[in-house]
């Protein structure tokens, strides 16, 4: 394909392009993070200004551990765009899926009705980054003077590729929003969901960010953390050089026993996370829970932009409030003590609200090629949007912290 003196071609493996042509495709992303840990030393973390999921790394490691490809329903086929030097100027993280699990943008409905109807809804095109509900680019464009050519461009090849494999539409999950505005703009149908994320204010430490909470979500959250420490559990937080394989087995034992009951069958490889653990080690971070001698829980972090991605926790034994502690308490303090400005805590959980998380808009944007179903979707989305629009300001309402620190409120 060519578009706007670009060549678009589609790659059947991340692997195929060199990790310093795809990640260079990240760097416009706006630095986030700061530079300091909140008592005035250096953050360590601070130099990752981009998303990590969207690195050749991450990427990669899905595929080289199997969890995407082979009979998993998940067919990588990345868009590139290169200039007429062969120079890479922008890529798309793209799937072929047969099915619509492990996405969290949830269409299960629009195919079972479409199929009704007598039309075929797989294949589709997922443009995300499989089982991770986080958001960060999709469209990823080198920086310079071009880079609204080069999206366009993706944009366009997208459709075109939709339209070669007889798919039936073209879904870009967990999207910033002004990428999902650019393609709405270009035909694509606008959605919303709802999140909860935690926002650094500048607190010094956890003390000062419970001092900005109500009397009673203090008294909560400081009762939760010590029942969670009951019965000789000790919490430690391991990076880099401390992600050993004896570690990662423990941990993957709490993703099977805690995801087999969850989804029913979890979607990682073991593999996954030695592979991940070798490429990311200085930006994984696993919080893990240990009694008796043994790990019991834990919960793996990803670091980038100036944030921490909690993204799945399993355990192997349960104790009150363990799981608050280990998956969101522990993880706005190590962005406290570590200057980083925001914690996801990942897909749902209105539970999060009371523990200082706050519901947070998420986009998507989903390109239907048969007019009938188009018409459809876009109805249904009017009015779900102007529900998540209207269940967002009834959460917010009912944020715990106190009333005199909320802007506009005297």
């Amino acid at each position: 394909m060519t578009t706007e003196n670009l060549s678009l071609r589609v790659i059947p493996s991340i692997g195929d392009i060199a990790a310093d042509d795809w990640n260079a495709c990240l760097l416009g992303e706006p630095l986030q993070a700061k530079t300091q840990y909140a008592d005035g030393g250096e953050s360590s973390f601070a130099g990752f200004k981009d998303n990590p999921f969207v690195t050749h790394g991450f990427l990669y490691s899905l595929e080289l551990s199997k969890s995407v490809g082979g009979r998993t329903g998940w067919r990588p086929r990345h868009l590139l765009a290169e200039n007429s030097n062969g120079d890479i100027l922008g890529a798309v993280p793209c799937y072929v899926k047969s099915h619509s699990r492990g996405e969290y943008v949830f269409d299960g409905s629009w195919a079972e009705a479409y199929e009704r109807a007598g039309g075929q809804y797989y294949p589709k095109l997922q443009v995300s980054v499989p089982f991770t509900p986080a958001t960060g680019p999709r469209l990823l464009v080198k920086p310079g003077p071009r880079a609204d050519t080069v999206q366009a461009a993706l944009t366009t090849g997208l459709i075109a590729l939709c339209d070669e494999l007889e798919a039936s539409s073209v879904h870009v999950t967990f999207l910033p929003e002004a990428q999902a505005r650019f393609l709405a703009d270009r035909g694509f149908l606008l959605r919303t969901d709802q999140q909860f994320h935690w926002e650094n204010a500048g607190y010094p430490s956890f003390e000062d960010f419970l001092s900005a909470l109500t009397a009673r979500k203090r008294k909560v959250i400081r009762r939760e953390r010590k029942e969670a420490l009951a019965n000789g559990v000790s919490v430690h937080r391991l990076t880099g050089a401390d992600l050993t394989e004896d570690i990662w087995d423990a941990f993957f034992d709490f993703y099977m026993e805690t995801g087999s009951r969850k989804w029913g069958r979890p979607y990682l490889t073991r593999e996954f996370y030695s592979i991940a653990g070798e490429k990311m080690r200085d930006r994984i971070v696993l919080i893990m829970a240990k009694r008796a001698g043994r790990w019991i829980a834990g919960a793996i972090n990803f670091i980038g932009g100036g944030t921490l991605y909690g993204r799945h926790w399993g355990a192997i034994e349960h104790h009150p409030f363990l799981h608050f502690e280990v998956c969101y308490y522990q993880a706005i303090e190590f962005a406290i003590q570590h200057g980083l400005t925001r914690v996801e805590a990942g897909a749902q959980g209105e539970h999060k609200l009371a523990r200082g998380y706050l519901p947070t808009t998420t986009y998507s944007a989903h390109f239907i090629a048969d007019p009938a179903l188009r018409r459809a979707v876009a109805d249904y989305l009017t009015h779900e949007r102007a529900y998540v629009a209207a269940a967002g300001a009834e959460l917010a309402a009912l944020a715990p912290f106190r009333r005199d620190l909320i802007v506009g409120e005297a």
